[in-house]
Formats: C-alpha cells, sequence, structure tokens
C-alpha cells in the first residue's frame, strides 16, 4: 500500500509525453531541464514531496501546451545527483488526480488546483483481477515480445501479483501516448487489464481491428 498522506490542494506538474505513472507503482526519471531541477527542489522542500505526472494532449510538442486533465501524483522518494547537476529520482504513484485549474505563478514550471475525488481506491490496498486467466494472459503475452523482440524476466512475471503484473507491464510496453493514457484511466485493475489485453492483441494483428478477441 502506497503511504498514507495529505494531498495537498495544489501539487506542480511535470508534462511528459509516453511517461505512466501509476498508483504503488514506482518510476523513475532523469531530471536535467533547469525548471525541472527547480521543481525538485522546491518539492523537497515540501512535506509531501508530491509531483504530478501529466501527458501532454496528442499534437502538442511543447510543455506550454494543452494537457490531458487526469494524471497521477508521485512521492519523490529517491534522489541521486550527478557530477554536472543532473538529478535521478524515483517517484512512488500515490493517486491518480483531476485537473481543476492550472495555478498562476511564478515558478518555471507548471502548477495546478487538483481534485482527488473519485480515486479513492489508488490510496488503499493493492487491488486484484479474480477474471485474470494467467496461463492465456502470459502466452499472449510472449508473442507480443517475441513480435517487438523485446526481453523480461519471465519468472519474475508469473510470480508477480495481479496489481504489480499489469501495472508494470502497461508502464513498460511500447504504447503510444493516447494509448498510456487509456492505462492510467480505467477505472480499476480488471478494466485496465482488459484494456491492456485489447493493445497487445492490437499489435499482434498490426493494428488490425478485424478478429481481436472481445
Amino acid at each position: 500500500m502506497a503511504p498514507q498522506i495529505d494531498l495537498p490542494d495544489h501539487i506542480p506538474l511535470f508534462p511528459l509525453p509516453g511517461a505512466l505513472l501509476l498508483p504503488r507503482a514506482r518510476l523513475p526519471l532523469h531530471i536535467f531541464e533547469p525548471r525541472y531541477l527547480c521543481m525538485v527542489d522546491d518539492v523537497l522542500k515540501t512535506q509531501d514531496r508530491l509531483i504530478g505526472m501529466i501527458q501532454p494532449l496528442p499534437g502538442d510538442k511543447g510543455s506550454a501546451g494543452p494537457l490531458h486533465r487526469i494524471g497521477c501524483a508521485g512521492r519523490l522518494t529517491g534522489l541521486s545527483e550527478t557530477e554536472d547537476g543532473r538529478y535521478m529520482i524515483t517517484l512512488l504513484g500515490i493517486s491518480r488526480f483531476r485537473i481543476a485549474s492550472e495555478s498562476e505563478g511564478f515558478t518555471p514550471y507548471r502548477r495546478a488546483e487538483a481534485s482527488w475525488e473519485g480515486f479513492d481506491a489508488d490510496r488503499g490496498p493493492e487491488e486484484h483481477d479474480p477474471g485474470l486467466e494467467r496461463a492465456r494472459f502470459m502466452t499472449l503475452l510472449e508473442k507480443f515480445f517475441d513480435q517487438r523482440g523485446l526481453s523480461t524476466d519471465w519468472d519474475s512475471l508469473r510470480d508477480a501479483d495481479d496489481e504489480m503484473l499489469i501495472n508494470s507491464l502497461s508502464m513498460l510496453c511500447p504504447f503510444s501516448p493516447e494509448d498510456r493514457q487509456a492505462l492510467l484511466e480505467a477505472p480499476s485493475l480488471v478494466t485496465r487489464r482488459e484494456t491492456l489485453v485489447a493493445l497487445i492483441e492490437y499489435g499482434l494483428r498490426g493494428g488490425d481491428d478485424e478478429g481481436m478477441m472481445q
């Protein structure tokens, strides 16, 4: 279970296409832009140490454009600094949030008023997926990894709990930013697994919707 903390009304935003953080999962990040180095410095001074990971809307190439409304806040749990002043950090997913409004201010990075309503399960115990047919799922996954030339620790995947298995694959598989957003917004672990399976099957068919399992 993620640590129980008081969720703040405002959080700093880190817009990053393709980066997916999920509750109770960990995301390593390489921080080198001056504005985000400043963000990390500021976050370290707060009690909650939260950073809101959020994706820009499709078609936008910069970090100043419109954003998706739903992201995931992570608690900064690890940091190391390189000799040239860059940061290597780790975020632990705490809860998804919805942007209520962006905050005006003088920081070089964006901030938002965050609504945590509707994401209570993110801050509870880990979820389970009673409908997961693990052997069938692993067979499908092996085909997908073979097709994409990917490697992994198969023994660890087979032994992983439902949530760790599904969320880790959602974060690590080479999906588009919009597909990752769909995985983020899935209301439960079951629907995330169903979305993940649909994306894997779609990829195995080369993007052909016909013949996909329902």
